[in-house]
């Protein structure tokens, strides 16, 4: 079982990292991430134990997270912290009453993390999406849709952001992620490890419903507004979603979950 600690002052070292929680997200958290609620905690427990640093509870949800303690590995620290103390901690009001302080994972290269994937594989790739609302509805469809890796440029904002994590459901913590540096090649990455970029486009003469996807896939997605590149799309298959009354707008979270939907259970 982990350790278990009464926190009755907000300043006691000891959940530091827990503190002031919008300021510091803003700036980072070298190399931490904080996660919020239970759901989320729930995933990440689920899928990265190794990876949980800290709890910090409210003391009246620790009977129902009983059976989530029992996943913890030994060493991990669960503070509990009365309502007025866990907002003056955290720095607003906590109603969900549950944060974690996470480890991100160990960067990998890009193209290493395309060369695992299994020989039927899809990918997303994201370009410029600098929303968190929209990175973690996107990670959400990903789990939802057995998308196997995300790629992200370097304009993608950060995926284990607070915001971002709980939108996601917790997803963003295990989908294997890497991310582009700046000025990276990203078609020539994909044709190297033999994935066959599709680029959502309006003007695309080809449909989506139609698209027969390769085994290797990679779905590329750029911000709403800008979109992909012009030199992006120039060496990508371009396909596009057919919509009703001429309408040809997307929330990017949205399209991503129609492409997946349609390349996880389309014929191959």
């Amino acid at each position: 079982m982990p350790q278990f600690r009464v926190v009755t002052d907000p300043d006691d070292p000891a959940v530091a990292p827990f503190r002031s929680i919008k300021e510091r997200d803003l700036v980072g958290r070298e190399g931490l991430f904080i996660a919020e609620g239970e759901t989320v905690l729930r995933a990440f427990v689920r899928d990265a134990p190794e990876r949980v640093v800290s709890l910090l509870i409210d003391p009246k949800r620790r009977d129902k997270l009983e059976d989530l303690f029992a996943g913890l590995p030994e060493p991990v620290p669960v503070h509990f912290a009365d309502q007025a103390v866990l907002d003056s901690i955290a720095g607003f009001h906590l109603h969900r009453g549950v944060l974690a302080v996470g480890r991100k994972p160990e960067p990998v290269a890009a193209a290493d993390l395309l060369a695992g994937l299994p020989a039927r594989a899809v990918a997303l790739v994201l370009c410029g999406i600098a929303n968190h609302d929209n990175i973690g509805g996107i990670y959400r469809n990903a789990v939802a849709f057995g998308a196997d890796a995300i790629i992200l440029d370097a304009d993608c904002c950060d995926p284990l952001y607070r915001k971002a994590i709980r939108v996601s459901v917790g997803a963003a913590l295990s989908v294997p992620t890497a991310r582009l540096g700046r000025g990276e090649d990203i078609a020539q990455l994909l044709e190297r490890a033999g994935f066959e970029a599709l680029a959502l486009s309006p003007s695309a003469s080809e449909s989506l419903a139609q698209l027969k996807p390769a085994p290797r896939s990679a779905v590329l997605l750029g911000a709403e507004g800008p979109g992909l590149s012009a030199e992006l799309m120039a060496r990508a298959r371009t396909v596009g979603i057919p919509m009703a009354n001429g309408f040809d707008s997307l929330n990017v979270a949205t399209t991503s979950g129609i492409v997946l939907h349609h390349l996880r259970f389309a014929e191959i």
